[in-house]
């Protein structure tokens, strides 16, 4: 099989969440487990460190590696979904996982896939760990894909754990409260295990402080070690942070990188006093760097200068409260919003929080799980939102482009996969 024959038929032979949605996602762990027995058990052969939450777990996890890359360890880092290649889900220091081993994987182990029939992510967290143990890392930072006590990757038994923001989001799969959907963040908290929270949310509080207490694992919140403000991007369009005090600079320059911060460091920390060796200079070079060490893509990323244009993969309200923040806070004259959405949220809520003096462009990502542009528009037309429909995403930013104002703003998103579809990214 060529590499581009077998992502057809990973694609179109096991069902993934990110494509079809609510069919494709599993509501146990038994596939995750049979093929990791299957494959030797790879997730016991290497050190790992474990994030969930709902917003900023990728952010989180690709910061750590790279700082864990600067401090000279042999790093592996799995996250979900990729925007562009279906390699970028799993890297070692940086690097892609190389397309032969994908071939490799699939042509070895395609009888006993098409047995178990696993769904598409449970496939690619058995590839990443088989990958990873192959390598001899010497950590891998694994991403939840959703959730955490079912997600797939809840096979392993980390070193630490980061749980990060808790928003609803996924709330017919975990819980249409705070609460509930942190308890099934909580699950991938292990027995005597350190968690380091993120952000001090009291809804979520108790439900982290009880789960740890079950596990007997020790839990920081973040909030309590580092207090973090943002102050200003810097002139080589780096993010200024104060933290305890002291500035730090961070490649990742949206504002809301704030909240993910105090756990990031708070992290390190906690890795340093468990024997890792990781120098101040390891810190701030990471964090300074995590863009090119990690190859981390649309996290509040610059794609054109005049008019200022950028993208973010936040998609929900949570998320989208710092994007709007963001915006506000930069100067410019005219709003343009090119908006696409999935068809399985409540979109509600993050539309009623939309500018209404902006101008909208209604697009759709190439997916069979994307919210049709004409039905996104209607919805926004109930809200107030004015603005056209241009379905390709490409196309809308093309056309934008000609409309905007050099000192006019250009915001991209509503999906990770219209980011994802965003061309030259």
């Amino acid at each position: 099989m060529t590499y581009q024959e077998t992502l057809d038929y990973l694609f179109n032979a096991l069902p993934m969440y990110q494509r079809i949605g609510a069919v494709a996602y599993k509501t146990d762990l038994t596939n995750t487990i049979a093929l990791c027995q299957h494959l030797g058990d790879p997730q016991t052969k290497f050190k790992s460190i474990h994030v969930a939450g709902t917003n900023g777990k990728g952010s989180t996890s690709h910061s750590i590696a790279a700082i864990l890359q600067e401090a000279g360890y042999k790093v592996g880092l799995y996250t979900s979904p990729h925007l562009k290649s279906f390699t970028e889900r799993i890297k070692i220091n940086g690097a892609e996982i190389p397309e032969d081993a994908v071939v490799t994987f699939v042509e070895k182990h395609k009888n006993f896939l098409e047995d178990l029939m696993p769904s598409f992510f449970e496939m690619t967290v058995g590839m990443a760990f088989e990958h990873f143990a192959k390598e001899k890392v010497d950590y891998a930072v694994i991403e939840v894909g959703l959730g955490g006590r079912l997600d797939s990757t809840n096979v392993i038994t980390p070193e630490i754990c980061v749980i990060t923001n808790i928003g609803l989001d996924h709330t017919q799969f975990l819980g249409d409260t705070l609460p509930k959907i942190a308890a099934e963040k909580a699950g991938i908290i292990k027995e005597r295990v350190p968690v380091v929270i993120s952000e001090l949310q009291p809804a979520t509080l108790k439900v982290f402080i009880q789960k740890a207490d079950e596990k007997h694992a020790p839990i920081f919140f973040a909030e309590e070690y580092y207090n973090v403000q943002f102050k200003e991007v810097d002139e080589e369009g780096k993010a200024v942070f104060i933290a305890n005090g002291a500035p730090i600079k961070f490649d990742l320059t949206g504002k809301y990188q704030q909240k993910n911060l105090g756990g990031i460091l708070k992290a390190i920390d906690v890795l340093k006093e468990n024997g890792l060796k990781i120098s101040a200079e390891n810190i701030s070079n990471g964090l300074l760097k995590t863009v090119s060490l990690t190859g981390l893509k649309g996290r509040w990323q610059k794609i054109n200068n005049q008019p200022l244009t950028y993208c973010d993969t936040g998609h929900n309200s949570e998320g989208f409260e710092y994007i709007l923040k963001q915006i506000e806070e930069t100067p410019h004259e005219k709003l343009f919003m090119v908006l696409g959405m999935v068809n399985d949220k409540d979109i509600s809520k993050v539309l009623s929080m939309m500018p209404k003096d902006a101008e909208y462009i209604f697009c759709q990502a190439n997916i069979p799980r994307a919210l049709p542009a004409s039905d996104l528009y209607e919805a926004a037309s109930k809200m107030g939102l004015r603005g056209e429909i241009i379905p390709d995403v490409n196309q809308a930013i093309a056309e934008v482009l000609k409309k905007a104002g050099k000192n006019d703003f250009i915001f991209v998103g509503g999906s990770t996969f219209v980011v994802a579809e965003i061309e030259n990214l």
